[in-house]
């Protein structure tokens, strides 16, 4: 059976078998939800409720503010006691709604009158999907390319150690998956789809074949589910480097969980508010794959995986290789996260960063063919023009120069450094 894959990247221990054959459970409700308003790529949403209003369950409580915006929904029936600044789990400051759970009160978006192009782009809109791989755009505005496109590239590698919510959709939802990857090629208006996924995820790929879909089997390697990556070894077709689109190359790319989001609000009417989160890491007393509502504290989480352990030293929002660490459990989770960890000394790396050795490694693994140790240098020493000038703009941030670094050195950190250098200059 041929595997495919790609030249660079590395090979960090998965992790997955922690949850990869547990069932998904449905998380509780909590008693207090605080759902972000700018849980998206673009603009923060407008809350269309006030404090004191009763809501339900899949009512709309924010709307999108422009097209590369998303609509939010209330994951929960109860109360809007306040609208908050709380930190997120990138340590920024940005709007919540915090509803106060009570009752069961449920609503749904109206039923669809016909299955086509149009209304199923709009249904997208309505139920304010986005992607839920980790990057969070609109997913109307990625089914709408303004180039011509014959290839619908589904995201089944899930590379990032540690994390199960795909694998677990595919093997637990296959129907329902497909059916979503079925609704998107209506929306994009193409007809071939290809899957890609790794091949640690054999159970899955047996499930999929019946799709009638080509499947791609991939050789496990990080980052194979990265999307430029991923469309190379798929297709490849090869995405330009600054500031080229899948689009440009004639592919759009979806995961696995936006098919299933797609899937749930075309068949059955519910708008995007819950999600399957992997929580694991060996400083979880039981790790779990978790349907969970989102704006769910990471506290109320933890505590229904049985706590933290004692020799836990660090929590992650998403994988370990792009995720953010967190200061605490008081982070509330959002369509865009797919996992939470709690690792332990054996799992981290606690060295200090040292002097570049210029060895190189950080070049031969990188995915985009950047370097990275010149991007840590200049930005270091406070040159935003030539960090640039290396391509800190391409970076999508996969983490593989940090990992491989002898040096230790925080090269992703240096590239967000510069990301954030160039945002506040372009203010």
């Amino acid at each position: 059976m041929k595997k495919h894959t790609f030249l660079q990247g590395v090979h960090p221990s998965d992790m997955k078998d922690l949850t990869e054959n547990k069932a998904i459970e449905k998380m509780p409700f909590s008693s207090d939800y605080f759902i972000s308003l700018s849980q998206h790529i673009g603009a923060p949403s407008i809350p269309v409720v006030n404090v004191g209003d009763s809501v339900s369950q899949g009512q709309l409580i924010a709307k999108a503010n422009g097209k590369i915006s998303a609509n939010i929904f209330s994951s929960v029936s109860g109360t809007v006691t306040e609208i908050i600044k709380r930190k997120n789990a990138q340590n920024m400051s940005v709007d919540y709604i915090h509803v106060k759970a009570e009752g069961d009160k449920k609503v749904v978006l109206p039923k669809m009158d016909k299955i086509d192009k149009e209304s199923v782009l709009q249904r997208i809109f309505d139920a304010g999907i986005v992607g839920l791989g980790g990057a969070g755009f609109s997913t109307s505005v990625k089914d709408s390319p303004a180039k011509p496109v014959d290839i619908l590239l589904i995201n089944a590698a899930e590379c990032e150690p540690y994390l199960n919510c795909d694998n677990r959709l595919m093997i637990e939802y296959t129907d329902q998956v497909l059916d979503g990857i079925s609704l998107m090629a209506t929306a994009i208006g193409v007809e071939k789809v290809i899957i890609g996924i790794e091949d640690n995820k054999m159970t899955a790929y047996e499930k999929l074949t019946k799709s009638g879909y080509e499947i791609k089997l991939l050789k496990k390697k990080y980052p194979q589910g990265a999307e430029k990556v991923l469309i190379y070894t798929c297709t490849k077709r090869r995405v330009p480097n600054k500031g080229g689109l899948p689009m440009d190359v004639g592919v759009v790319v979806h995961n696995i969980a936006t098919a299933y989001a797609v899937y749930d609000a075309v068949r059955n009417n519910n708008p995007l508010y819950k999600r399957v989160l992997t929580v694991s890491g060996k400083g979880v007393k039981t790790p779990k794959n978790l349907w969970v509502s989102n704006g769910t504290l990471h506290k109320d989480i933890f505590e229904f995986c049985g706590g933290i352990k004692e020799d836990a030293v660090k929590l992650i929002s998403g994988g370990p290789m792009m995720g953010f660490p967190l200061n605490d459990q008081n982070c509330s989770t959002t369509k865009a996260e797919s996992g939470l960890l709690a690792l332990t000394e054996d799992e981290i790396n606690l060295l200090q960063p040292t002097n570049c050795i210029s060895c190189g490694r950080c070049a031969q693994v990188c995915p985009m063919h950047l370097m990275p140790m010149y991007i840590d240098f200049y930005i270091q020493s406070d040159d935003l023009d030539n960090a640039l000038k290396y391509g800190a703009m391409d970076c999508f941030e996969c983490g593989c120069c940090s990992y491989i670094c002898p040096a230790k050195r925080s090269l992703v950190q240096s590239v967000r450094l510069a990301k954030q250098k160039m945002r506040e200059k372009k203010k």
